[in-house]
């Protein structure tokens, strides 16, 4: 892996670039398909951009997509980090969706457990008419317009722990999961909120 260092504006010391490479090196863990890392440190001379004045853009080429991220600090070090950081994130997505597509072991989602892709012929074949109006739409009877169930699905769950929980809503690429909890072995459901952040929700009797 080839990772280049260039300055814009601003001189790029030897510190620095020993720096740079300790910390993208540790991305290969990623990705070992990296072929160049490129790094632009470049410099704004205004005194109001103080805060902001040195950018860190960093760009990821490899045999799949191409990564980019770019951050603003008061310094090349702090403006590296949050980079990197960005980064680092964008790249543990990829190499999530990775793991679904080319793993040995997919997980069963929460849309897969309750059969949600319709194969389009549900509603014709499994809507049943008695004589007297009432409706069999799969295991339920209604009456008129009720709710139109046309498939259920029995979905074995083994219970797991939150971080469990986590792992595996992370690997199918879903913005929730639905488990059983192992502790109190009540159904939860976990979420995505915003990046990296989470939220759950436990049914109890």
């Amino acid at each position: 892996m080839e990772i280049v260092v260039k300055g814009r504006h601003c001189e790029v010391s030897d510190r620095f670039r020993d720096h740079v490479e300790e910390k993208l090196t540790k991305l290969e863990k990623f990705d070992q398909r990296i072929i160049r890392i490129d790094v632009e440190v470049s410099e704004e001379h205004n005194p109001r951009l103080a805060d902001q004045s040195v950018g860190v853009e960093i760009t990821i080429r490899s045999k799949g997509p191409i990564l980019r991220a770019e951050a603003a600090a008061e310094n090349k070090m702090t403006a590296l980090d949050r980079a990197v950081e960005k980064l680092s994130a964008q790249a543990r997505k990829a190499h999530d969706r990775r793991r679904i597509h080319h793993g040995s072991r997919t997980p069963t989602s929460l849309a897969q457990a309750l059969g949600a892709e319709s194969d389009g012929r549900g509603d014709a074949s499994e809507l049943e008419e008695t004589p007297d109006g009432m409706h069999k739409v799969g295991p339920l009877t209604v009456m008129g317009d009720g709710p139109l169930v046309v498939r259920e699905k029995t979905h074995q769950a083994t219970p797991m722990t939150l971080d469990q929980a986590l792992y595996e809503m992370e690997l199918v690429g879903h913005d929730f999961y639905l488990f059983i909890d192992k502790e109190s072995e009540d159904p939860a459901v976990v979420y995505r909120r915003r990046g990296y952040d989470y939220g759950v929700i436990r049914l109890t009797p």
